[in-house]
């Protein structure tokens, strides 16, 4: 399939720069663009050579949120079946919820634990393109305090 891309937007240093270091553990072969804001990643998603294998969005953004900017991707025929993943420090069901009926794949509270975020972007870049829904759905099966779906 040839380079994969993520893109991530996220307003936290410190958990961007923690995405990071855990993604080269896992798979140092996927291009991985950082934003700061949902209307960055809109900018950003513009500017790449083909679309991302896979978005994450922290939910919580100045600027533009990640609610925002998924109903946006969601809209845009370029980017609509790009899976998308909301993620957050809080776990009301609520905040689940609507991330997943306003298109998301699966909803992750941020994991606490660098060994925990490393597991679960080892599953999701493992299934990039093989079935990422159904990789989510058994994450699910065994973490399901940290993914919904």
């Amino acid at each position: 399939m040839g380079q994969k891309v993520i893109l991530l937007a996220d307003d936290d240093s410190d958990d961007r720069e923690m995405f990071h270091e855990a993604l080269e553990l896992v798979d140092n072969n996927i291009s991985c663009y950082s934003t700061l804001n949902g209307s960055e990643l809109l900018e950003k998603i513009h500017t790449l050579e083909k679309a991302p294998n896979l978005i994450f969005l922290d939910m919580n953004m100045p600027v533009m949120n990640g609610w925002q900017c998924l109903e946006i991707l969601k809209r845009d025929e370029r980017y609509r079946d790009i899976p998308v993943i909301i993620i957050s420090t809080s776990s009301h069901q609520k905040d689940m919820e609507t991330s997943i009926q306003l298109g998301a794949v699966c909803y992750l509270v941020k994991p606490n634990d660098f060994r925990d975020l490393i597991e679960v972007l080892k599953v999701f870049t493992e299934n990039l393109c093989t079935g990422i829904k159904n990789a989510i759905a058994n994450l699910q099966l065994s973490n399901p305090k940290i993914i919904f779906t």
